[in-house]
């Protein structure tokens, strides 16, 4: 076999080098999910839904968490800004380009009148008869003036569009005047278009006409697009019109007619969201104001027909409650309300990827812009998880869907006994018994002085010091029997177990299954990793009993259709298993919360409840068959009714097994402490 070299690169470390959640820490947090329900699928939709606590004691967030920043961020928004200034931003703006043009008029008449008496005084022969003409002419110009602007309409939407046609004296008014209608005419193009602001600016006539065209031929496409126009050529005329138009749809134009017609309608969305957060008489004023505001009445034309083609098919728009104080210009609130929409879309993908668990459905893009890299980084975060399952050999694919491997059973099992290690280590019972010196067993790490008869299991460090103690340091070190210090051994019996788990629906109602099924985990693998010789048998039973396979555990589920705790079944089942082992100590481990309430009759399961005596008598038979096999019973009960008691009193007085009255929580400490004791046997002095 060749084997080849492996390259490794190193580098300074710069935080970027952080890893991922590790695999055990990402199965241990899907154990809880997956053993109450079962299902791998959904444990790994939770976990990426609430996200990980990880060991440090950093947490990863989860779809959730992303849902709730998405939703504070939007009611921000809407508590901090009052939509109604939009009106008063416009009108405050014409107020002003009116005071101006208002103080431009009175001076003009104020220099008339100025004017007249004081070349009544001075006139003389030589004064031309042109000035009182030119005086005069200004007087009417700056009356006419005021009698237009004091015939404005009340509404701002009518005062501008009889502004249009009005001849300003003043410049700098006539200068916002034209900076507030291109606001305007910029809001109606972005309904639409959202790189075609600096065209809109400078409106030439060039521009115009250019900008008709556009939307005339635009307006040809999608009219060949309702009559089912050949793709193939439709794509062709498409291609034609970019070559013409491409500059005005910004730096990245889109490919296809669809995708500019889906831009078009997102940017249209944005714009009704507003129409539609404003009241009625607000609606109608703002329509008002951005209605025909081109001088070109085939360009308003072509606009309008623009609109209604695109009024079907677009996205759904919203209404937004706005209820804050802060004042917001119409080109920023249509800003927001683009930001709202693009909220809403993602609180939609994000919901639609937390019920699927299809991290794919979400716009890192989008998400990245909206909340920043730090959640970006954390979606990515989240596509890992699967990813190192998959790697470490915990889960694998099958058909549409994941399933776990008997490796990641074995994970969850170990991590299982770590936490009920971990909870007898914090009430100081210990995790094992303590071992006893002895001659034969298995090896412990602990040494005594050899004696006649040991095992030559020399610690020759041990024996060496111990040489050196006694004469100093010196070479060569002469070695006495009395020198010599061996390890100690423990003399660990055989067992063959059948631990018999209750199926029956009473324990999902009390809380208990998740907790037996954890403890058959752990107790499998505490077998099969420290007493390899030891055999183990689950066997789970409701109405009736079954044997299963320790890696189907976590998918276990109560039978909640079929009624009945056939505990005799089960009795029954366990000492077939446990005959197939002739040699070492056979033992029942037996968890429930009730007393039988079914026996077999013939190979039909009876229920009855209350128990009838038929099916305690059926029990009391099996209990006293694996008696006779030589099988020690000790009994959980996770109930400790007045009758309950009296039936387990009963099979210990048969077996001659114990009984322990334990809770859920305290199920896993109970088991593992007895069985471990029980291999213990002292052996020698």
């Amino acid at each position: 076999m060749r084997h080849f070299a492996t390259r490794h690169r190193f580098s300074v470390w710069d935080g970027s080098q952080a890893a991922g959640a590790a695999a055990d820490d990402v199965l241990g947090a899907m154990v809880d999910d997956l053993m109450v329900h079962g299902d791998l699928r959904w444990a790994m939709r939770n976990l990426l839904s609430r996200g990980m606590t990880m060991p440090d004691g950093g947490r990863r967030q989860g779809l959730r968490d992303m849902l709730r920043k998405l939703r504070e961020q939007k009611r921000a928004h809407l508590d901090r800004f009052n939509l109604g200034s939009v009106f008063e931003s416009i009108e405050r703006q014409l107020d002003e380009i009116l005071d101006m043009e208002r103080a431009t008029i009175d001076q003009w008449l104020s220099k008339a009148d100025e004017a007249g008496p004081e070349r009544d005084q001075q006139a003389s022969a030589s004064e031309p008869p042109s000035a009182d003409f030119s005086n005069q002419v200004l007087r009417e110009i700056a009356e006419r003036n005021r009698a237009e602007l004091d015939a404005l309409p009340e509404t701002a939407a009518g005062r501008m569009q009889q502004l249009e046609r009005y001849e300003f004296l003043d410049h700098d008014a006539q200068r916002k005047f034209v900076d507030l209608l291109n606001q305007l005419r910029k809001a109606m193009t972005q309904t639409f278009f959202d790189d075609i602001e600096k065209m809109v600016r400078n409106l030439s006539s060039g521009d115009m006409a250019r900008m008709k065209a556009m939307l005339r031929q635009l307006n040809e496409l999608l009219s060949k697009q309702a009559k089912g126009v050949d793709p193939d050529a439709l794509q062709s005329h498409f291609d034609r019109f970019m070559d013409a138009f491409g500059d005005m749809f910004g730096s990245e134009p889109p490919k296809t007619l669809e995708e500019l017609l889906e831009r078009m309608r997102e940017q249209m969305s944005a714009t009704q969201s507003l129409f539609n957060s404003l009241t009625p008489e607000q609606r109608r004023e703002l329509q008002s104001l951005l209605q025909d505001r081109f001088d070109d009445a085939d360009l308003n034309a072509e606009m309008q027909r623009l609109a209604e083609a695109l009024a079907t098919g677009g996205p759904r728009t919203s209404r937004y409650r706005f209820g804050g104080s802060e004042d917001i210009d119409l080109e920023a609130a249509l800003r927001l309300m683009r930001e709202l929409r693009d909220l809403d879309e993602l609180v939609g993908q994000v919901q639609t990827a937390d019920r699927s668990g299809d991290l794919d459905r979400i716009d890192k893009d989008l998400l990245q812009g909206l909340l920043g890299d730090e959640d970006a980084d954390s979606l990515d975060d989240l596509k890992t998880l699967a990813k190192a399952l998959e790697e470490a050999g915990y889960i694998r694919p099958a058909a549409d869907k994941w399933e776990l491997t008997p490796r990641g059973a074995r994970m969850i099992g170990q991590r299982a006994l770590g936490e009920i290690y971990a909870r007898l280590r914090h009430q100081s019972l210990g995790s094992h018994a303590t071992p006893e010196e002895g001659r034969f067993g298995e090896r412990l790490e602990q040494t005594k002085p050899y004696e006649f008869g040991d095992p030559f299991h020399l610690h020759m460090p041990r024996t060496i010091r111990n040489a050196i103690d006694r004469d100093g340091p010196r070479t060569p070190v002469a070695l006495r029997p009395d020198d010599f210090e061996i390890y100690r051994s423990e003399r660990v019996t055989s067992t063959a177990t059948a631990m018999l788990v209750d199926l029956s629906w009473s324990m999902a109602l009390r809380g208990s299954f998740q907790a037996a099924k954890k403890v058959a985990l752990a107790l499998h693998n505490l077998v099969t990793s420290q007493f390899p010789k030891d055999a183990f048998h689950i066997i789970g039973f409701a109405a009736y009993a079954k044997e299963l396979p320790a890696h189907e555990l976590p998918f276990l589920q109560w039978d909640e259709y079929v009624l009945g705790t056939n505990m005799q079944h089960a009795l029954l089942l366990a000492e077939r298993l446990l005959a197939r082992h002739a040699a070492g100590a056979k033992q029942i481990v037996m968890i429930s919360d009730g007393e039988p309430t079914a026996h077999l009759e013939g190979a039909r399961a009876r229920f009855a409840y209350p128990p009838t005596a038929a099916t305690y008598r059926a029990t009391f038979r099996a209990v006293k068959r694996c008696t006779q096999s030589g099988i020690a019973i000790n009994t959980f009960m996770l109930d400790a009714d007045r009758h309950l008691k009296a039936f387990v009193d009963a099979i210990a007085r048969i077996n001659g097994g114990r009984v322990f009255f334990t809770s859920p929580d305290q199920l896993g400490e109970y088991i593992l402490v007895d069985y471990v004791r029980g291999k213990r046997q002292r052996v020698g002095r």
